[in-house]
């Protein structure tokens, strides 16, 4: 019986040396399945930060685009616009001093301006309007100040050059007189 007992004691011993390494193990396993689920978790929120980069990239895209694309006659319609200037100029020749050839010249010009208005008009060039108005920085640029006592502070008097806005963007700010107490 006595060598059954150190059999028993020896199996006894192998096991008891044998838990500690499983368990160390185990532990192991553990902290390693620990660290792997954190690596993912963390893989995983730059995932979505890298969509959420892609779709708000896509969105700023797609705005530069549409801009570019509302905007895209901006700069001819300013060389018009100078033109249409010259017109005015031209057309604010009073009519009635004039020969009847320079009549018919001025005439000519008048259909001319129309039709370069209406031009303007129809890719949404508005003249901007503010006399009588409280002056505004943003689509008028003031070159000349006056005191009148019948008008109110900072109000566009007159306007010196026609200012234009295309779509909703101010492409020439209007030169204005303004009031200044």
């Amino acid at each position: 019986m006595k060598e059954e007992e150190k059999v028993e004691e020896v199996i006894t011993t192998e096991e008891e040396q044998v838990q500690p390494k499983k368990k160390a193990k185990k532990n192991k396993d553990l902290l390693e399945v620990e660290k792997l689920q954190l690596e993912k978790k963390e893989l995983e929120e730059k995932i979505q930060y890298v969509q959420a980069e892609l779709i708000n990239y896509r969105k700023r895209k797609e705005e530069e685009v549409s801009n570019l694309l509302k905007y895209a006659n901006q700069d001819i319609l300013l060389e018009i616009i100078k033109v249409v200037d010259n017109f005015e100029r031209a057309i604010q020749l009073d009519d009635n001093d004039l020969t009847d050839e320079l009549s018919k010249f001025l005439a000519g010009f008048k259909m001319i301006y129309a039709s370069l208005a209406e031009i303007l008009k129809q890719f949404g060039v508005e003249e901007i309007v503010r006399v009588g108005e409280v002056f505004d920085p943003n689509q008028e640029e003031a070159l000349m100040t006056d005191c009148l006592e019948d008008h109110a502070d900072m109000e566009v008097l007159e306007v010196l050059l026609k200012g234009y806005k295309l779509k909703d963007r101010v492409i020439r700010p209007a030169s204005v007189k303004v009031n200044k107490k």
